[in-house]
């Protein structure tokens, strides 16, 4: 049975280089986050009609990756971060996203902090917001009494990885 472990948390988190890096540990795969190409695609700014495209995009991701992954599948990012981006950028979730939002379906959430620098992007939009943002994700996965842990400060890999190892 393969581990479906996604890592969340605000922008400038570290996901994507942990989940790559977690993934190469485990000799298995990772999910890159699909809003990064979704978008990078797009010849006009993104809208919120297009979240539910980067929603879907982002499952069938997964989906199309567990066949190859061995043990764990590391994802950088699922809905709960398409959740909270809508919710803050929008002031409101399409239920469509609600509807295939299964955080049940992930072994473990890593959420990680966002005490390393912020490093610009021209996707990122909330440099200052953080700190808020953390309690925001904090918040969803208690909420959602799913198996998470934060993951912060130095040596992430090897935090994460005894997490993952003893969860």
């Amino acid at each position: 049975m393969i581990r479906k472990i996604a890592l969340v948390g605000p922008e400038s988190s570290g996901k994507s280089s942990l989940s790559s890096a977690l993934a190469t540990h485990f000799h298995t795969t990772y999910v890159e986050e699909y809003a990064r190409t979704f978008i990078d695609k797009l010849n006009r700014p993104y809208t919120e009609a297009d979240l539910l495209s980067i929603a879907l995009g982002q499952k069938k991701n997964e989906q199309a990756k567990l066949p190859h992954a061995k043990k764990f599948l590391f994802c950088d990012t699922n809905l709960l971060v398409i959740k909270i981006w809508s919710q803050l950028k929008y002031g409101r979730v399409a239920p469509e996203i609600l509807q295939i939002m299964d955080l049940e379906s992930y072994h473990l959430h890593l959420l990680l902090a966002p005490d390393i620098p912020w490093e610009a992007d021209p996707q990122r939009e909330h440099p200052h917001l953080r700190e808020e943002l953390f309690a925001i994700y904090l918040s969803e996965l208690q909420q959602a009494k799913v198996p998470f842990h934060i993951i912060s400060g130095e040596n992430r890999l090897e935090k994460a990885v005894k997490r993952i190892c003893t969860s």
